[in-house]
């Protein structure tokens, strides 16, 4: 009588083997244009996760300006005379008193400039300071008009006399590269505002409005002061990146689905083993005894 151990040898020696999982066939041209696929999506996602991370940094660094700066006790001109002549980026928002007079002759409207998502106007005015030197101040927003298209329907004029003001420092801007009305500017940009004048003007940064003295009932509004807050750019930052692993994921869970098929499709088509039915040559052998069997009996006519 045979032991166990022998018959669950018998019994294993008698069932189908499992075949292994293979990845062969990631080496093919198929599987590595996927993959290569997989990895350039993913590069994708990690510039476009930098580029987030970019202007994240970009946006802490300006709420930190603003913290720093834009409450400051105001620092006299003479201390902020570089500020004008060359822009600093740790200098902006930095309150600064000034003590002049408006030159209202030269003033000019600046487009497409919104305020509280309303769209409108910003006034520039070049003032000249008691030192000589003129700077230009931004006084305010006005809102689009509704008698002439393009224009406000008003430009406030600005006081005169001498004026003393408190203004924040503000870097001058880049040029749009395209041309505006007469009397308008596309932007603020200070060297292009300088060629329409017949004097000098300091081109690095400009004075937005905080104060004036003596003031005026009609004046332009106020700008909104500059947001704190940080926004949604470290979110969307971890968004790409995370697409961009999933890329990678989504490459592994299919080549494993995949070999998992091919497993099961080779199981399929493998041959029959010894617990299974007759080979087919004993079958062939079986029939054709019958044949010869048939064959004598018609012989003798039975």
């Amino acid at each position: 009588m045979p032991c166990r151990s022998q018959a669950r040898r018998a019994g294993a020696e008698g069932a189908p083997s499992v075949r292994p999982v293979t990845y062969s066939f990631l080496l093919t041209r198929q599987w590595l244009g996927i993959l290569g696929l997989a990895a350039l999506f993913a590069a994708a996602c990690v510039g476009l996760g930098n580029w987030q991370l970019d202007r994240r940094n970009q946006a802490v660094a300006e709420i930190q300006r603003v913290q720093q700066n834009y409450e400051k006790e105001p620092i006299p001109f003479e201390s902020a005379r570089r500020y004008f002549e060359v822009a600093e980026p740790g200098a902006k928002w930095t309150p600064v008193s000034v003590r002049g007079h408006y030159l209202a002759s030269d003033q000019r409207i600046v487009r497409n400039r919104p305020n509280n998502a309303a769209p409108g106007y910003e006034v520039l005015v070049p003032f000249r300071l008691a030192s000589g030197e003129t700077i230009v101040i931004n006084r305010g927003w006005l809102p689009i008009g509704n008698l002439r298209p393009g224009y406000p329907d008003a430009v406030p004029a600005p006081p005169e006399g001498t004026i003393d003001a408190v203004v924040r420092l503000k870097p001058a801007e880049p040029g749009l590269g395209r041309a505006a009305p007469e009397g308008q500017l596309a932007s603020i940009e200070l060297v292009a505002y300088a060629r329409q004048l017949a004097y000098p003007l300091m081109t690095g940064s400009y004075g937005l409005m905080a104060s004036e003295s003596p003031g005026q009932d009609d004046t332009p509004l106020q700008l909104t002061p500059p947001s704190v807050q940080e926004g949604s750019n470290l979110s969307y930052a971890l968004q790409w990146i995370t697409f961009g692993v999933l890329a990678f994921v989504g490459f592994g869970y299919t080549a494993r689905q995949h070999a998992r098929i091919r497993r099961e499709e080779l199981e399929q088509d493998a041959p029959v083993t010894a617990n299974g039915p007759p080979p087919p040559s004993r079958t062939r052998r079986r029939a054709g005894s019958d044949d010869e069997e048939d064959a004598r009996l018609d012989a003798l006519g039975l």
